[in-house]
Parts: structure tokens; sequence; C-alpha cells
């Protein structure tokens, strides 16, 4: 009966323990234990799995995924984070940058600013294409000098007085539509995510000029996943000599904490299903290569 109740322990439940954690590895394959048929069934796999949707709003989804391999939920992970495709500043073209912040720091934080565009409504730029069209590319202006404030008080010391644009914002980017684009977007749906994100600050002579052009892309961190719950999880308790020896911490092997937080561009639940259909495509080519070396 121990044996049978610690195999069924290695087969369910990853056991935290004082110096480490237990049963991290796959071990539920056909044949690795006696009297147990871990043979993949389609059927079986359809009646365990399942999504609970604990927490949904505009910006944030949290759900349990249950029923499913570690490798394929770490897959899911991966993918939210760095290959769901997104908007986002590729190219800058500086005709004039005369802040204190360099040109390469300065397309960097560019690149970083969340860009409010639906990336399913354009196409991937293609390779070697320098100047881009409507289709695959957004273009934003960034021009702004600062100056001094001539009905500011003698006496006063705060720049927010004595200086006129002397912080650039997102909300000084301005969308400059390519071909048809103003006729497809309405105005005011292209456009940073937030207008209120501090790019540089300038001090009277200086001035920033630049051309921005958004491309279609992946390896944007559009989401942030982590998993709150877990992280919930404290093994405070080893501490106690007493409360260790009666006290066992585990985990359901096949039940996982996803916690989707959006920038703004997408929705938390669109980009889950973005996920989804990248993570069925690359399924879809390994079965493809598959098939192909059959036949070869």
């Amino acid at each position: 009966m121990a044996a049978a109740q610690a195999v069924e322990e290695m087969r369910t439940r990853v056991v935290l323990g004082e110096f480490g954690v237990r049963n991290v590895h796959t071990t539920d394959f056909p044949g690795n234990y006696s009297g147990y048929d871990d043979a993949w069934d389609q059927d079986r796999f359809e009646k365990n799995f399942r999504v609970d949707v604990v927490h949904l709003d505009e910006n944030s989804l949290e759900f349990d995924m249950v029923g499913i391999d570690a490798a394929i939920a770490n897959a899911f992970r991966r993918i939210l984070l760095a290959e769901v495709p997104t908007m986002a500043v590729e190219k800058v073209l500086v005709y004039n940058n005369t802040s204190i912040v360099q040109d390469e720091i300065l397309a960097h934080r560019l690149g970083l600013i969340p860009i409010h565009a639906d990336p399913r409504l354009f196409e991937y730029r293609n390779q070697g294409d320098e100047e881009g069209t409507e289709i695959d590319t957004l273009q934003f202006r960034l021009q702004v000098r600062c100056t001094r404030n001539p009905h500011a008080a003698k006496d006063s010391s705060d720049p927010n007085e004595l200086y006129v644009n002397h912080k650039v914002y997102t909300r000084h980017m301005t969308w400059v539509p390519l071909g048809n684009q103003a006729d497809l977007f309405p105005e005011g749906t292209i456009r940073p995510v937030h207008d209120d994100i501090l790019i540089a600050q300038l001090r009277p002579g200086q001035e920033i000029d630049l051309l921005m052009h958004c491309v279609k892309g992946i390896g944007k961190k559009v989401a942030r996943v982590a998993n709150p719950r877990l992280d919930t999880f404290s093994r405070e308790v080893f501490r106690n000599e007493k409360l260790k020896k009666v006290v066992r911490l585990a985990r359901v092997r096949d039940h996982y904490i996803f916690s989707v937080e959006s920038t703004g561009v997408l929705p938390p639940e669109v980009l889950v299903s973005e996920a989804i259909k990248v993570l069925m495509g690359k399924c879809q080519r390994f079965l493809d290569e598959l098939d192909a070396v059959q036949m070869d």
C-alpha cells in the first residue's frame, strides 16, 4: 500500500521540501509504472482537460489550466511572452536631437512604447524593405522644441513655470498616415496606448525631431505572465522544528495558474487566443515535417 501511494504521489504531485522540490520530472509515460496505463488517449485528455477563468477585466486575465503536461503549459507561457505579434517602433530616423539623451538610448526608449494598433490588421514587412507601405508600417513624428516661458515669475525656480515643452511625452507623438490609412483607421485610433509616458527632458534651445517606423513583429513584451497565487506558497513552515515534521507541502502536477496582463494594445483574452493560434501553427508545422519525412 505504501509503495502504491508513493507511486501515485510521484505521478500526480510536485512536493516542496525544506531543501528542494521533488517529483518535478515527468514520469507518466507508457510502461514506466506497473499497473498504470499511461499511454496518451485523446478521449481521456478531453475529459480531464479544462480551463477555469478566475478573473477577467479590461487589462488582465487570470485562469487555471488543468490536465495539461508541463511542457505544453510552458510552451504556451513562452509564446505569450515572446511570440504574439504586436506593432512596435523598429526604426527611428533622427533629424535633430540636442537633448542629453543619446540617439541610441532615445531609440530604445521609443521601441518600448506600446502602440495602440491591432497587429492583425497589418502584414509583416518584407525582409530588405526599407521604406514600408500602408499595409505593413505605421509612421509617427516627434518634433518638440523647448523654449523659455516669457510669462514666468522672475523669482520662480520651478521648471514647469520657467520652460515650455521641457518634458517630452508620448502625447507629442503624431501619427502620419501612409497611403489610405487615414480612410481605414478613424482619427485617434492609432496612437500610443498611454499619452503620459515621459520620453525625455529638455532645456531652452534643445530640440528633438525624428520620424518613427512601427512594424509588425514578435518578441515584444505585450504581456507579462506570472503566477501570483503560486508565489504565495511560502515554505516558512520549515523554520519551525515541530511543524516541519507534520506539515507536507505539495502541488498538483498538471494544474497551472496563468495571470496575463496586457499593456493595453490588445485585450488579455485576445492575447491568449492569439497565443493558442501560434501554438496550433507550431504543431501543424511539426506534423507536416513528420509527413514529409515519412514520404521521403
